[in-house]
């Protein structure tokens, strides 16, 4: 298995792949023809998210649990929304909940990111389309969400999609046990179940999903979250796990007006 980071490298962003404890900068195409160069310690790098997708795709009420919480049927077919590219933060990267727009939640998922540009693909062929999982947290504000019926402003806002801490290529998505999803605030579990209790399991995503539109490299299909939403508010720290992938934590910052400017940190 192998990590691929994206790091702050001497004030600009560089791709970094980690195999066997050893982490290197990555010469060449992320997507495409690469290999390990020149040796860096991950640990005194700056995490950025690990990938700035063209979009993100996120699947809504795909674990039973989450459908019962939230006194909703289950879907009879994948419940689809975007989030935009400009919702996405990196690792340590603070989530900012507007002023007036009531409860804020996490929603913890696993998250696939394509490694192909891919259009009605076949489910036996989605593995083929898949770069690695990463962590994603759905920031929800979940007033708005009721009040709208659709997702858009709910779940757009600067800052509602913290995604990383890397991408994990060669896990095995697939496996009877599944990967491991949880959702932690302040030291707290709040959510935990694993990617085998999806409604629609990741490879039906893709192809259904690539039915609708097409995918890029380095799109993210976000598979949907488990039970145990919640609501952050300024000073919390909110950490999403996906098994194989690691950890991704970030604090909670201030209220700011909606209509004042959010500050963004840099994006290439």
């Amino acid at each position: 298995m192998k990590r691929y980071y994206r790091i702050d490298h001497k004030n600009a962003p560089r791709y970094a792949v980690e195999e066997n404890g050893a982490c290197r900068l990555l010469e060449g195409d992320l997507f495409g023809d690469h290999a390990a160069g020149e040796r860096v310690r991950l640990e005194a790098c700056r995490l950025l998210a690990p990938i700035v997708p063209s979009k993100i795709v996120a699947v809504g009420l795909n674990y039973k649990d989450h459908a019962a919480e939230q006194n909703k049927p289950l879907p009879a077919e994948p419940m689809i929304f975007i989030k935009p590219s400009t919702s996405v933060i990196g690792p340590g990267d603070p989530i900012v909940i507007p002023e007036r727009v009531g409860r804020v939640d996490h929603e913890a998922e696993a998250a696939v990111v394509i490694g192909a540009t891919a259009s009605r693909v076949r489910e036996a062929d989605a593995r083929q389309y898949v770069f690695g999982i990463t962590c994603v947290n759905d920031v929800t504000a979940r007033e708005l969400q009721a009040k709208d019926v659709q997702y858009t402003r709910a779940k757009g806002f600067d800052s509602f999609a913290p995604v990383g801490p890397c991408i994990a290529a060669g896990l095995d998505y697939g496996s009877t046990s599944g990967l491991a999803v949880e959702g932690w605030v302040n030291g707290a579990r709040r959510q935990a179940s694993s990617t085998n209790q999806l409604i629609f399991p990741i490879d039906t995503l893709i192809a259904f999903i690539s039915s609708v539109m097409t995918l890029l490299p380095g799109d993210i299909i976000s598979t949907g979250t488990p039970a145990g939403i919640g609501p952050l508010k300024p000073g919390d720290t909110v950490t999403i796990k996906v098994e194989g992938v690691g950890e991704l934590t970030n604090p909670v910052g201030l209220a700011v007006s909606i209509n004042q400017p959010v500050g963004k940190k840099e994006r290439p």
